[in-house]
């Protein structure tokens, strides 16, 4: 009889180990996809305010480039992609497609010198700009944060408890189009 309790008594034991285990697994993989939440909310809100400054872009620059509708019409379009992505994967996608056509833009306005002295496009250029650079730096810590995140849902043990419980890899936000790998080429 005292032999089935000391078995009883290291089962129990054994089992609230794995058990307290569990839970702090559990609650590692919630933390660290809470982390991988709020860099993607950082993100957003950066998103947010250059899909803001856009239309003052647009409008400031219409007057001076009568002959570039297209080009205005392609960075509207992409704002509105834009605004319309429901998920991340599809916000980083259109994301992609407006820094693609902003660039345009600015590649277009250097060939008018009365839009280039114009105080309210190089304001609204350098409010881009700064805020494309701060978007740059929150990618990096979402991209930080989905690399913690997805590794420890993938490593042996806590992937059997991240199985149990729905955690999913979440996706790094990368560039989508070969050309953005490159420098871009400035001419005088």
């Amino acid at each position: 009889m005292g032999g089935l309790l000391l078995i009883l008594g290291v089962i129990l034991v054994v089992g609230l180990l794995v058990v307290f285990w569990a839970i702090g697994v559990y609650n590692r993989l919630v933390g660290l996809r809470n982390q991988v939440d709020q860099a993607w909310a950082n993100i957003d809100v950066l998103l947010k305010r250059r899909f803001d400054l856009i239309p003052n872009l647009v409008e400031t620059v219409k007057g001076y480039m009568k002959h570039e509708r297209e080009t205005l019409e392609a960075v509207t379009r992409a704002r509105a992609r834009l605004g319309s992505a429901r998920t991340p994967e599809e916000r980083m996608e259109a994301e992609g497609q407006l820094s693609r056509a902003l660039m345009n833009l600015f590649a277009v306005a250097e060939q008018y010198p009365d839009l280039k002295a114009n105080q309210n496009f190089l304001q609204l250029q350098e409010e881009l700009t700064r805020t494309e650079n701060m978007i740059a730096s929150q990618r990096s810590t979402y991209n930080n944060a989905v690399r913690t995140y997805n590794t420890a849902i993938q490593m042996f043990p806590a992937n059997v408890i991240a199985g149990m419980f729905g955690f999913q890899e979440r996706p790094y936000f990368e560039i989508t189009e070969p050309g953005e790998r490159e420098a871009p080429r400035v001419q005088f």
